[in-house]
């Protein structure tokens, strides 16, 4: 099989250019969320690109979620690429929608200009260069003339960076994704090129509502000012709730070092009168605050939010004038893939190959599909793997290094041959091939 294997090595070489090309292509299409401008554009063209690669093309709207609309269609498109059997199926699946580009940057961010080696623009990162290994890996399998044994899927989906509930979600509540035909995912999302990301921190998004007395400006002390109220809430949070956090850490590797550490922030505030129209003379009845908690595999989503509600009563007990109410917002429970996972000895013997080393298991502060992927598809073997850096996600002047795509597609080709059963066990071993890559 070792010959097998340098062939699709030789092919993902031999398709550089393509896919750094497409990656292009694709931070091109300004696909911001929010609104979620341009998904049908986007997903168009991850399609025909799919189909010109020997995939069967499905184009899948998310009908009946409430942000599917007739000005911003949510449009997700997968290809299936057949082998001598049905199963094993491998499911490599990528967002294609970007956050708004923000300020800050020195060249175009929907430029998508290759230049000193890298992708640059909105995206290219986070994770259009993901979608083009993917999409390049089962085509360097393909053009090496390999037959797979099972059959791999890919997907670019939609609103990832909202929740991903009309995306990844939708496909997973509708069983297009789900345990009864998906043995492995593989979200290639930027976590470093030599590491393998094994799930995430929960998430706890809540809203608390402060409610005052309105009165006179001119006589505050007639009133109780909501906004007082929810600085004492902020205050609480400060001096009792964060240091509480911060002795607390997760046996998880969740990179970076600081999110091994359960947090929370303040999102948003808004209370009282619009700031900057016309004013009256009123004390604030109330305010609003959002609040996002991040929570360890080790608290549990019940005992974060009885923390929260723990230390709102503890304030009530203490400010007579303390009224409030609390919302839930989102809850996303903390995964983690099983040690045992074929996918992740897949790829890191895979990493050994191509890299001569592995990063390890690390895990991931912020949330992905992954969630979709555990808790309504079922699937328990999925992990994140892809070329990019963490730390350039969202930021401006954001990119892609040309190599880390190049050496990802060889991974996750190697990786998909092995999980078909197409080079079981032949990804480890052998001379280390960084060709067209950094190693």
């Amino acid at each position: 099989m070792t010959d097998a294997i340098e062939r699709v090595l030789d092919a993902v070489d031999a398709l550089a250019d393509e896919s750094v090309a497409f990656a292009s292509d694709l931070v091109r299409i300004p696909t911001v969320n929010p609104p979620g401008d341009h998904y049908d554009e986007c997903a168009r063209l991850i399609g025909t690109r799919l189909a010109r690669c020997g995939f069967d093309v499905e184009y899948h709207a998310a009908e009946g979620r409430p942000e599917h609309t007739r000005l911003h269609p949510r449009i997700n498109v997968v290809g299936t690429h057949g082998g001598r059997s049905l199963r094993p199926l491998v499911h490599l699946n990528g967002h294609f929608d970007v956050v708004p580009a923000g300020g800050g940057w020195t060249l175009d961010p929907f430029g998508g200009e290759i230049r000193d080696g890298r992708i640059w623009g909105r995206g290219a990162c986070d994770m259009k260069a993901g979608i083009a290994a993917a999409i390049f890996a089962v085509e360097a399998i393909r053009r090496a003339g390999i037959d797979l044994n099972g059959t791999v899927e890919v997907s670019g989906t939609v609103d990832e960076e909202s929740g991903g509930f009309a995306g990844v979600a939708w496909l997973a509540e509708h069983r297009r994704v789900s345990r009864e035909r998906t043995d492995y995912v593989i979200i290639p999302e930027p976590l470093y090129v030599d590491r393998i990301c094994i799930g995430h921190r929960g998430v706890y998004w809540f809203e608390v509502e402060t409610l005052g007395r309105m009165a006179h400006g001119s006589m505050p002390f007639h009133g109780v000012n909501a906004i007082d109220q929810m600085g004492v809430l902020f205050e609480r949070v400060r001096r009792d709730l964060e240091p509480r956090l911060a002795g607390r850490t997760t046996d998880v590797p969740v990179v970076p070092e600081g999110a091994r550490h359960p947090t929370i922030n303040i999102n948003g505030v808004i209370g009282g009168q619009p700031v900057g129209g016309l004013q009256t003379p009123c004390v604030a009845d109330w305010c609003r605050a959002t609040f996002d908690r991040r929570f360890l595999l080790e608290e549990g989503f019940d005992a974060t939010k009885a923390e929260i509600v723990a230390l709102l009563e503890s304030i009530a007990a203490d400010v007579p004038e303390f009224k409030y109410s609390i919302k839930d917002l989102m809850v996303v429970h903390p995964t983690r893939t099983p040690d045992d996972s074929p996918v992740i000895a897949a790829l890191d013997r895979a990493l050994h190959r191509v890299l001569g080393r592995s990063g390890g298991l690390v895990a991931s502060p912020g949330t992905y599909d992954h969630k979709h992927v555990a808790a309504i598809a079922g699937v328990p073997h999925c992990v994140a793997y892809g070329p990019g850096i963490l730390d350039l996600a969202h930021q401006p002047d954001e990119y892609c290094d040309i190599a880390d795509l190049v050496n990802a597609t060889k991974v996750i080709a190697l990786a998909v041959m092995e999980l078909t059963g197409s080079g079981r066990g032949t990804a480890a071993g052998g001379e280390q091939r960084t060709r067209g890559g950094r190693p």
